[in-house]
């Protein structure tokens, strides 16, 4: 039987943005605060740039950062984040956690996506956090540790897959990765990310997260190196300086609108807000 979608009228998208605005506020500030390089990304940094603000049909928020960055946001958070309303969503923050990024989660709320019934995590609506780390330079060096990575977020991703999986092949597959535990994937991601922050690269990339295939080994290094304001829906907000060569190495032709029918944000199981769950 096919599941019931959240209908995502215009009240309940403008709902979700106006609590996306306040989780990217609460970033900004705490990063602004405490000296923090950031950026809105993928496509919430297509709208800033394109549209000034939310993509018309999109109805999430991101942001990223260079690993080093990262830590010291994960530092600042434990004392200047508002713990009422957010909820910093990752390994050491979340026992069950398995996506390799992070989330700022909205607390007293529910936004789920098919597949994700089962997680037993904090399931509030979230933005996206994603952690940036070098690539080796090493043609040979980088497929390997394209691999790695691939076999991580696999093996991360099995708790899902062994139900989710189109074949039974594949749930089959997934079941086995799924024995092995948590802890070991995440202890063999950090070994990843210290050996891929052992220098400056020329790429940088999630290392649990795939991009297109043109850039499946990891955006410039150098779009990290300067950043400016921008406005996006009335707010100020930080961007690449150079947010072309990103957006172009991640999207290619990204300020050309996309067919009518690709015009959708992420599909919902179930969208509570706060005064939803009184």
């Amino acid at each position: 039987m096919a599941r019931k979608m959240v209908e995502m009228t215009d009240e309940v998208l403008q709902k979700l943005r106006k609590i996306n605005l306040e989780m990217l506020q609460e970033i900004d500030r705490i990063c602004r605060k405490n000296n923090i390089k950031y950026s809105l990304c993928s496509g919430t940094l297509i709208g800033a740039v394109r549209h000034g603000g939310f993509i018309p049909w999109d109805n999430d928020a991101d942001v990223n950062m260079l690993r080093e960055e990262y830590e010291k946001f994960f530092e600042a958070c434990k004392k200047d984040l508002n713990t009422e309303k957010f909820f910093l969503q990752e390994f050491r923050t979340d026992e069950n956690y398995r996506w390799g990024f992070s989330k700022l989660r909205y607390n007293n709320s529910v936004y789920l996506m098919p597949g994700q019934e089962r997680t037993n995590w904090h399931k509030g609506i979230f933005v996206d956090i994603f952690v940036y780390d070098g690539v080796p330079d090493n043609y040979f060096l980088r497929r390997i540790h394209l691999f790695i990575c691939y076999c991580i977020r696999k093996g991360l991703y099995s708790f899902f897959g062994r139900y989710n999986a189109d074949s039974l092949f594949m749930r089959l597959w997934y079941k086995a990765l799924y024995t092995i535990p948590r802890s070991c994937w995440i202890s063999w991601l950090n070994i990843m990310v210290k050996l891929s922050n052992l220098n400056r690269h020329e790429l940088a990339r999630n290392l649990t997260y795939p991009e297109r295939k043109e850039a499946k080994y990891g955006m410039p290094r150098k779009c990290f190196d300067e950043y400016e304001d921008r406005d996006f829906e009335g707010y100020t907000f930080r961007t690449f300086k150079d947010y072309d060569s990103f957006l172009t190495c991640m999207y290619g032709d990204y300020m050309t609108l996309p067919p009518e029918e690709d015009r959708v944000g992420f599909p919902l199981i179930k969208l509570k807000f706060p005064e939803d769950m009184k």
